[in-house]
């Protein structure tokens, strides 16, 4: 009777010990799914970033030749002014299409209608004002196709400003841009970096002139 006590105690240790040990393994097996869970969503998520910086960078602009401005009234520091700034845009790195749709104009203010369906917007920024939003117009370069996408290979040149519809940078800012006036223009993409033009206006305002 007290052999078949003992063999009885020995069987309840051993279906413990198997009961414990498959214990351990689920939880190694659950604690390995969860490390290796998290270890694919780190990678997704490094991939993500990594493909969300190179569109990014493949939507970026580049500035393409001259800046050009063209003046409103001929003169010195006292007299001359500048109505339109032009210069000539196109993609870096072949990226994605970027999409130019013109702004649509508010009267001759000079700057865009608010709710427009330009997906661009050019700033304009010197030592006395911030206008946001500016109107400008685009002209298609060499082998440019008819829509306003901004593909590989394509090139815009973008004016700021319209003489007989949106209004002029006479129109938008005050005090005008005049001789020796410093400005920057911020043009944002929906998807890039942001692309800064500064450049200074001469000392004298002519007709038309290369800001270098």
């Amino acid at each position: 009777m007290f052999k078949k006590f003992m063999n009885h105690e020995k069987g309840i240790t051993g279906l413990e010990t198997a009961i414990i040990l498959i214990a351990f393994v689920v939880v190694a097996a659950v604690f390995a799914y969860t490390a290796l869970s998290a270890g694919l969503f780190s990678t997704q998520k490094g991939q993500e970033a990594v493909y969300s910086g190179l569109k990014e960078a493949q939507s970026t602009l580049e500035l393409r030749g001259a800046v050009v401005a063209t003046a409103g009234v001929v003169g010195d520091e006292d007299t001359g002014t500048v109505k339109l700034i032009s210069f000539i845009v196109s993609n870096v790195l072949n990226g994605e299409p970027i999409d130019f749709t013109e702004p649509t104009d508010n009267g001759t203010t000079g700057v865009a209608a608010s709710g427009g369906n330009n997906k661009v917007v050019i700033n304009y920024i010197d030592q006395n004002q911030t206008i946001n939003n500016l109107y400008w117009t685009v002209t298609k370069l060499g082998n440019a196709n008819a829509n306003f996408l901004l593909e590989s290979g394509e090139k815009f040149k973008i004016t700021v400003g319209d003489v007989s519809v949106g209004g002029t940078l006479l129109n938008a800012l005050t005090p005008n841009l005049t001789a020796n006036g410093r400005f920057s223009l911020v043009i944002q993409t929906p998807v890039g970096a942001v692309l800064e033009i500064e450049r200074t206006i001469p000392a004298y305002v002519d007709t038309i002139m290369n800001l270098r």
